[in-house]
């Protein structure tokens, strides 16, 4: 596959999985056997991964994932982007406070054959859980 159709294939997870809440894409556009790897979990099984997007469309019904970069490369795909919800439900521990909140993060893809065979992804979990009132900002922290 070219880097353009990677970058199509990415592009299409992103909108359906994370965008939608479509977790069939999860089945639909990563192998069986994918290597999921999530910040503070470690690598994860495909039903682990799908079991957090439905925690996280739980708590952020209307979540949506903005790609702001996407570069692709032989066979991987860099993905930067940023989420945004609404606070609806319980999160981490953290009870619904309807607080939107923006989140950054990034994802590096490997795919073959048209499908997902590797997802690394990193978040900015504190400035999540800062925007939630869940723990004090930095500046407050230190004082």
């Amino acid at each position: 596959m070219t880097q353009d159709e990677n970058k199509a294939v990415v592009s299409r997870f992103v909108e359906e999985f994370w965008s939608q809440g479509n977790i069939a894409a999860a089945d639909e556009l990563m192998t069986a056997d994918a290597t999921i790897v999530l910040p503070g979990r470690g690598q994860v099984s495909k039903e682990s991964f799908k079991a957090f997007a439905v925690t996280l469309r739980s708590a952020f019904p209307d979540w949506y994932s903005t790609q702001e970069e996407l570069i692709a490369e032989d066979d991987r795909v860099g993905e930067r982007w940023t989420g945004r919800g609404t606070h609806r439900g319980e999160f981490l521990g953290v009870p619904p406070t309807g607080r939107q909140v923006t989140v950054p993060g990034f994802v590096f893809y490997r795919l073959t054959s048209g499908k997902i065979v590797e997802f690394r992804g990193l978040f900015d979990g504190l400035s999540m859980l800062h925007q939630l009132g869940a723990i004090p900002p930095p500046e407050q922290a230190e004082a």
